[in-house]
């Protein structure tokens, strides 16, 4: 269920919206190759992805052959429903993470600047709101800054922060902090670990090892695995998916920066390609801004129409 309005998530999607162009594009009268033409570059200039894009537009083509459609805008709510049906057919797209088994343990994982330690902040604020017993790592143990800035968001969330020295072994750190939680009967372990590049061998080794630690200790019933991109950077984002989850199996995908991207169909890209549920999308900076993904008011958004 979504936390927010629509008038909201349409204000956040507005520079997407504009991209998109697809609100203008629909509501013409010019139904020729042209309409074709102008769809494929605009689906794909927004970072929709070269396979969904053709699958779509395949898809209208076939509707507007075989259900006698006149004018683009008859397809303008089959298009839509497309969106939602396709990105609906992922388990779990959108939804709250649930805690059945505690502590669940988020290991917050992604490259450089793409805002994990900030998405785990407002996660913690959040599951607090919500009366959840909350516990954050600081294992990222490269920079100082890191484990401050965690502990900044653990004084807003009220929640305590399991850190260790500079330096220090952030597998260490996760399998101290997943004993605190055990031991003091909390809900909710979010594992904060650094930021690195997708393609550094020694530190996706790291990350790996901090991953078998939590596996063993949690098991995979109570272990997300939740990458952190920055929708800004559009198929990039995709890339680094792939590369993650071919290192560790991801989970759950948070999408940061959504209120000012331009490349607002890599949405659609990451779910055709690996079928992992963005369960939330960054649409501002205050700590009540991480908002559940909603893929029907998404769709919506896209075409400017009231709820």
């Amino acid at each position: 269920m979504a936390l927010f309005s629509f008038s909201k998530l349409r204000e956040g999607l507005k520079n997407v919206t504009a991209k998109f162009g697809l609100a203008k594009l629909f509501a013409s009268n010019k139904f020729d190759d042209s309409f074709w033409d102008d769809l494929e570059e605009k689906l794909i200039t927004a970072d929709t992805g070269l396979d969904f894009t053709e699958e779509i537009i395949d898809f209208l083509k076939d509707c507007a052959k075989n259900k006698n459609v006149k004018t683009p805008s008859d397809l303008q709510n089959i298009f839509i429903e497309k969106i939602i049906q396709e990105l609906n057919s992922i388990p779990e797209m959108g939804k709250s993470f649930e805690i059945n088994n505690k502590p669940l343990v988020l290991l917050m994982i992604g490259v450089n600047g793409s805002g994990k330690t900030t998405s785990a902040g407002k996660l913690a604020v959040k599951f607090t709101q919500s009366g959840k017993k909350v516990i954050m790592a600081a294992a990222d143990t490269f920079r100082a800054a890191a484990v401050e800035q965690l502990k900044i968001w653990g004084e807003r969330a009220n929640v305590r922060v399991i850190s260790q020295g500079q330096g220090s072994d952030p597998a260490a750190v996760a399998f101290d902090a997943y004993k605190a939680a055990e031991s003091s009967n909390s809900d909710l372990l979010i594992v904060d670990t650094a930021g690195r590049l997708h393609d550094k061998h020694n530190l996706m080794e790291e990350l790996r090892k901090i991953y078998r630690i939590l596996l063993r200790e949690a098991g995979q019933e109570k272990l997300q695995v939740v990458l952190v991109l920055d929708a800004v950077l559009g198929q990039n984002s995709v890339a680094q998916a792939e590369t993650f989850n071919a290192i560790i199996p991801v989970n759950s995908i948070i999408l940061t920066k959504y209120d000012n991207t331009s490349k607002g169909g890599v949405i659609l890209s990451i779910a055709k390609k690996l079928r992992v549920p963005v369960r939330y999308i960054g649409l501002g900076e205050g700590s009540d801004d991480l908002n559940n993904f909603d893929p029907s008011e998404f769709a919506r958004a896209l075409m400017d129409l009231n709820s």
